[in-house]
């Protein structure tokens, strides 16, 4: 089989390692990949980006499946144009793509379907929002309608805060014509998991619970970032927490999905609050996440190819995946002033042969991965215990090093 991946992070990386453990992969395209990619087995990076350039390299090339990695190319439609032209994509088409593509969308669907969530208003008029932000319950969440690279959500312990986010985000700018439109969102006390799952066209089968950590600093602290690291298992996805998960969220979903014809075979990531009062859905997103599948992946012992054929046939069930028992532990290596202004173009020395490393921002060159984005690499430790894996991530990170490194040495040790 030939394979095309669309990305270049820790995701798409971690995806073609696990691809190609499967005998029958003979050779994984990455567009455009990164720098572990470009010498992996198997694997060759292209530059194709856009969706049209991609149909027309997988029909020229013979591709057998494409999955696409991030959410951008899903809501511009990659899956609709792949099935028009009889190519074969593991993914939700445009429609569907909009549970995470627009806030408001997924809110209104969750609504509808009887599906836990927040309370929360959307708003497409910047002096509305903040004529409701007068009166409104504080701390209160505030979300860009539209992708914004997993920075998008602000949480606001003060109501100046919640007026500066509105600002920022409805009359600055900050994220272009994803804060065209707002939802101000109820506050939820809680934990926060992360559930990775398959949607067939006919029912969700959840992958292990993950816990991610999504801000810059150490006690989930300052800004918000794509991710800074997780641990697999989540410690509060306990077997009530689950039920509760599939009674209130999973299977409702499905209802929803069925009822307005959004039928795919993909991915549906569950980002939930577990609270006093039940398991909520914060959002939903249509694609694996990074760094979740990082520390997912290697915990599974299933063929994912396998799996993903039988998502595509329409028959996967929980029987098809078995899971090592273990646990693990993912920690994110940034740039120096990450997630605003950062340098790149060092030298990552200290990566060993057959450690659990996915690189993200770095590329191959003269024969070094030199550094060129913000989150550079993720650092996976697996053993029986949490805290084991965890001493096992950190005893990997601290034998890598390039300049102006930065990294959380708090994964998995918080609330």
């Amino acid at each position: 089989m030939r394979i095309l991946i669309t990305g270049g992070g820790g995701r798409e990386h971690a995806l073609a390692v696990k691809l190609a453990e499967n005998s029958r992969v003979e050779r994984i395209f990455c567009a455009p990949g990164n720098g572990a990619t470009a010498i992996m087995d198997k694997c060759e990076n292209i530059e194709a980006s856009d969706i049209e350039s991609l149909a027309e390299f997988a029909f020229s090339h013979s591709i057998d499946l494409t999955i696409p990695g991030a959410e951008d190319l899903l809501v511009q439609g990659i899956v609709d144009l792949f099935e028009s032209k009889n190519l074969p994509i593991f993914g939700p088409h445009k429609e569907a793509a909009q549970l995470e593509g627009s806030k408001s969308f997924a809110k209104d669907f969750m609504k509808k379907y009887g599906i836990r969530t927040a309370e929360y208003e959307t708003f497409t008029s910047a002096i509305k929002a903040l004529s409701y932000l007068e009166h409104a319950q504080i701390p209160i969440v505030v979300k860009a309608d539209g992708l914004a690279a997993g920075k998008g959500v602000i949480i606001c312990q003060s109501r100046d805060e919640a007026v500066k986010a509105v600002h920022n985000i409805m009359i600055n700018n900050c994220f272009g014509e994803a804060g065209s439109s707002v939802v101000l969102e109820e506050y939820l006390e809680g934990y926060e998991a992360s559930i990775l799952s398959v949607f067939d066209g006919n029912t969700i089968t959840p992958f292990i619970s993950a816990k991610d950590h999504k801000k810059i600093g150490e006690g989930e602290t300052g800004l918000n970032t794509g991710g800074m690291g997780v641990i697999a298992p989540n410690p509060y996805v306990t077997e009530s927490v689950y039920e509760d998960f599939l009674k209130n969220i999973s299977d409702r979903t499905v209802v929803g999905l069925k009822a307005e014809n959004l039928i795919f075979s993909g991915i549906i990531f569950f980002g939930l609050m577990i609270t006093e009062k039940g398991v909520y859905l914060l959002e939903y997103n249509l694609r694996m996440g990074d760094p979740e599948t990082q520390a997912v992946l290697p915990l599974l012992e299933s063929d994912l190819l396998d799996i993903i054929e039988k998502a595509g046939k329409g028959h996967l069930s929980m029987d098809d995946l078995k899971w090592s028992g273990n646990c693990s532990c993912a920690v994110v290596q940034a740039s120096g002033g990450y997630p605003l202004s950062y340098e790149k173009g060092y030298e990552i020395r200290g990566i060993e042969k057959d450690q659990l490393v996915y690189i993200s921002g770095a590329q191959f060159s003269e024969g070094k991965l030199i550094t060129s984005g913000g989150r550079v690499l993720t650092v996976v430790g697996t053993a029986q215990t949490a805290e084991e894996a965890k001493k096992e991530a950190y005893r990997l990170m601290d034998k890598i090093t390039f300049k102006d490194q930065y990294y959380r040495k708090d994964i998995g040790t918080i609330e």
